[in-house]
């Protein structure tokens, strides 16, 4: 499991739809329109084009 900054959780969001981020295994989930985003050596990889499509 990812360990992020909880401060950092607080205030970042969903770069496409402005959702809360959930951390799940090694990314970051939007609660909102599902797009997974990869942790890689600890910084969250906030790019639309990298995150993985919800299936």
């Amino acid at each position: 499991m990812t360990e992020l900054d909880p401060a950092l959780l607080e205030i970042i969001v969903c770069p496409s739809c402005r959702s809360d981020l959930a951390v799940v295994a090694d990314e970051l989930v939007c609660q909102g329109c599902g797009l997974a985003y990869p942790v890689r050596d600890g910084i969250p990889v906030l790019l639309v084009d990298e995150a993985r499509k919800p299936s």
